[in-house]
């Protein structure tokens, strides 16, 4: 278990009010900022996070400043350049983030039913994972945990080799879900809520999981190495004594911040906890976990 060393957050701080040192810091004498890994635009994050921001300042006393990044290695980028402080992002790039920039977890978010399914039709031939043998796959974004690179662990814990044993294809979620309607794919690899999603738009049409993962690893807030540890121990003590606040204002954001619902914050964070997204590195060939899927 890591003891994970308390630093900085990447939102924007005047934290003076935070604590008095005759020794200047980032954290007593600029602002923090924090950065999302996927949302882009400034505008989308006032939108998605403002609540959650002003909540945060609230409960801590801090100010944050959005700083929007355009993808996941800008923030790594800004990240070891100190233009941010602190990061949410999700599992797959955690592992990522500590390799390339040693930022610590600060706290985590976890999602209710967060796991990965491998969904056929129910009028299909396709009753198992190995049936899918020679089949076309249809997958989420490259570098989604929950979309791509769980549904591919999924398989690889059946026995199956994803990448040999298939064809694989990559499309937007609502393409996903009209692909596997429409039997245009052998079968899809989307999470839960995706899962339920489909049924619920196509009442007339009968669906069966044949593979379901374990539960993913959570999200996580990340600050970077360079921010006083102090501000981290007054963050860690806000989502503890005013957790529902906070959740209330994250799902107070944008539509894409439901599926947080029911969530929870903690505080104690294990770097081993997060093995099983190494494990899906090594899976898809990349077992230095030093480069984000996607690039």
């Amino acid at each position: 278990m890591i003891d994970v060393p308390r630093r900085g957050l990447a939102l924007g701080v005047a934290a003076s009010a935070l604590v008095a040192s005759a020794e200047p810091s980032r954290a007593q004498s600029t602002e923090l900022r924090f950065a999302v890994t996927d949302i882009v635009g400034l505008e989308n994050l006032q939108r998605e996070w403002g609540p959650f921001q002003k909540a945060l300042k609230d409960s801590t006393g801090i100010d944050f400043r959005f700083f929007p990044v355009p993808n996941r290695t800008a923030a790594v980028e800004a990240l070891n350049a100190r233009r941010v402080d602190m990061v949410l992002t999700g599992p797959a790039e955690y592992v990522v983030f500590r390799v390339r920039t040693n930022a610590e977890p600060v706290v985590g978010l976890t999602r209710v039913d967060y796991f990965s399914n491998i969904v056929v039709r129910a009028d299909s031939a396709f009753n198992l994972p190995a049936d899918l043998k020679g089949q076309k796959l249809g997958l989420g974004a490259i570098g989604s945990t929950s979309r791509h690179l769980g549904p591919v662990q999924v398989l690889a814990d059946q026995g199956l080799n994803p990448r040999a044993d298939m064809q694989i294809v990559h499309l937007a979620t609502s393409v996903l879900l009209e692909a596997v309607k429409r039997g245009d794919v052998a079968a899809g690899g989307m999470n839960n809520n995706d899962f339920l999603r489909l049924r619920e738009r196509n009442p007339d049409i009968a669906f069966r999981v044949i593979a379901r993962g374990r539960d993913l690893p959570m999200d996580l807030i990340l600050a970077g190495p360079h921010v006083d540890k102090r501000n981290v121990d007054a963050l860690r003590a806000a989502f503890r004594d005013h957790a529902a606040r906070l959740i209330d204002a994250i799902l107070s954001g944008g539509d894409e911040n439901q599926k947080f619902k029911g969530m929870h914050w903690i505080t104690t964070i294990r770097d081993e906890d997060f093995n099983y997204v190494r494990r899906i590195y090594a899976t898809i060939g990349q077992p230095q976990f030093a480069e984000f899927v996607s690039n």
